[in-house]
């Protein structure tokens, strides 16, 4: 039977009384939104970016444009190094503990039938329900038993606890969005439970795993309560930490400019991992993870 193709020219848009309307007067409205979403959510880190380099009185910089208020950041206490070292191991392990804890909790809630699986991740759940400032008094005294307090690999704990609820369920919705047939083709292939998650569905859930990779290095990255709770050395403290102990010089004076320069040095690897895993990232949230 032969096929015919339809070539009628795709109709414009109208108004409503019928008159057609161009493409970019259609368009328009979501350009000039979208664009003003971007440049509300743009403007705070343009103008510390801005703050950190102008001249400003009681800073550094007080002469023309430069970057002696960097300066006075990296030569802080331990230097910024020191501060960047730790928030880089604090930030590393926690994305370590939860992708590994919520990668195998999401599969056992998605793949395996047990006694009290949904009452369990509605428990898990319910930890988003509590303000987890309530929790750092009963966590610094459980630490201090376990002698992990004031210690970085307990600060990395303590923040994969707090991510392990969300990741936990967008892992098992990654999970539950893979359809069955691609584990049991693995399991005829001669491959066990582990080996078929290992080969055939972690890389499907690559999404999902890199939206719970992300959510957790920027919750660990930028949190400021729990290590001014759990750390008492000042040379392990993390570079937020540092930061707000930075902008409060001699008799009460706040250096500002050092404080935007502390700013900009943090939201940049933020937005460097942003920029670079974004596909990744609006995937694992809007398809579930689901790889084709």
């Amino acid at each position: 039977m032969a096929t015919t193709l339809d070539t009628r020219p795709v109709r414009p848009a109208r108004d409503g009384r019928g008159t057609s309307l161009p493409g970019f007067v259609v368009r328009t409205p979501y350009y000039v939104l979208t664009g003003a979403l971007a440049l509300l959510f743009l403007f705070p880190m343009v103008w510390a970016a801005v703050a950190s380099v102008a001249p400003q009185a009681g800073t550094a910089q007080t002469d023309g444009w430069g970057f002696a208020n960097y300066g006075t950041l990296v030569d802080y206490q331990a230097g910024i190094w020191q501060y960047l070292l730790n928030s880089a191991i604090v930030s590393g392990l926690t994305v370590l503990f939860t992708v590994t804890i919520s990668l195998l909790g999401g599969f056992a809630f998605a793949r395996f039938d047990f006694p009290g699986k949904n009452l369990l991740f509605l428990v898990t759940l319910a930890i988003l329900m509590v303000p987890y400032a309530t929790l750092l008094i009963p966590l610094y005294v459980l630490l201090n038993r376990l002698g992990l307090q004031n210690s970085l690999v307990g600060l990395a704990l303590v923040l994969t606890m707090f991510q392990l609820p969300f990741a936990t369920f967008m892992m098992r919705v990654s999970f539950e969005a893979l359809p069955k047939e691609l584990e049991e083709a693995a399991f005829v292939d001669g491959c066990g439970t582990f080996a078929a998650l290992r080969r055939v569905l972690l890389p499907a859930v690559r999404p999902g795993l890199v939206t719970v990779a992300l959510f957790a290095f920027l919750a660990a990255w930028n949190d400021f309560i729990t290590p001014l709770v759990l750390i008492s050395d000042s040379d392990k403290v993390p570079l937020p930490l540092a930061v707000a102990n930075l902008r409060q010089q001699v008799m009460g004076v706040i250096d500002y400019g050092a404080t935007e320069a502390g700013v900009v040095v943090l939201a940049v690897p933020c937005v460097f991992l942003f920029l670079v895993l974004q596909r990744q990232y609006v995937r694992g949230f809007m398809s579930g993870a689901f790889k084709g």
